[in-house]
C-alpha cells in the first residue's frame, strides 16, 4: 500500500455490535484478542484524521433468537466504533457485507480500489466479506488483531479454541483473498512512518 493507494482506500468495520458480548457466544469457551476493541478504536481515530471513507456494517438478523435481532440492545453498535455523522452505515441481513446492501456500488462510486477490514466474527461475517471483497477485485487488507472470534467445535465435534479458529481462518484468507496485517503495521501507514505494508 503506497501513499497514492491510501487515498483510494476505505475502512470497513464488520458487525461490531453489543450482541457479541452475549453469553451465548461463550458456550464453548473464551473469545480471543481481548485487546481487539482498543485496536479498533485506535484505527478508527487515525482513519478519521485521514479523511478517507468509513463504512460501518450493521447486522440485523431475521432470525427470532439471534442476538443481532433489531429492536434489542444487542443490535446497537459498540461504543468503541460508534458512527459519527456523515459516516456510511450499511445494514446487512446475511453474513457478507456485499450481499443485498449496495456496498460494492458505493465503493465504486467513491473510486475506492482498496479496502481495510476489521470486525467480528473472524470466521463468519469477516471471513465472508473478505472473500467477496477479494473476488470482486478490491485490494483487501484484514487487520487480524482488530478481529476476534469464539471457541467452536470442528466438523468432527472436537472443540477448537478461539485462537485456533481465528488462526485457521486467517490462514485460509491470507494471500488468497486478502493480505493479513496487524494494527501496528497499519498505524505506521496512517501516521506516515512508512508508505508500504510489509
Amino acid at each position: 500500500m503506497n501513499e497514492r493507494l491510501l487515498k483510494e482506500t476505505a475502512l470497513i468495520i464488520i458487525d461490531v455490535q453489543k450482541a457479541i458480548d452475549n453469553p451465548v457466544w461463550f458456550q464453548y469457551g473464551a473469545r480471543n484478542n481481548l485487546n481487539a476493541e482498543n485496536n479498533m478504536t485506535e484505527i478508527l481515530n487515525l482513519w478519521r484524521k485521514s479523511g478517507q471513507p468509513i463504512f460501518h456494517v450493521k447486522h440485523e438478523s431475521n432470525e427470532l433468537n439471534s442476538t443481532y435481532r433489531p429492536g434489542q440492545a444487542g443490535c446497537n453498535f459498540k461504543e468503541c466504533v460508534a458512527p459519527l455523522e456523515g459516516e456510511h452505515i450499511i445494514v446487512k441481513h446475511v453474513n457478507s457485507a456485499f450481499i443485498g446492501t449496495g456496498l460494492e456500488s458505493m465503493l465504486k462510486k467513491l473510486n475506492v480500489s482498496c479496502v481495510v477490514i476489521f470486525g467480528v466474527i473472524t470466521n463468519n461475517s469477516v471471513d465472508a466479506s473478505v472473500r467477496m471483497s477479494g473476488n470482486l477485485g478490491f485490494i483487501t487488507y484484514l487487520v487480524e488483531d482488530a478481529c476476534f472470534t469464539y471457541a467452536k467445535p470442528d466438523f468432527c465435534g472436537c472443540v477448537r479454541t478461539a485462537d485456533e479458529v481465528h488462526a485457521m481462518t486467517l490462514s485460509n484468507l491470507d494471500n488468497e483473498y486478502c493480505q493479513v496485517i496487524s494494527t501496528y503495521n497499519l498505524k505506521k501507514i496512517l501516521t506516515g512512518n512508512t508508505t508500504k505494508i510489509p
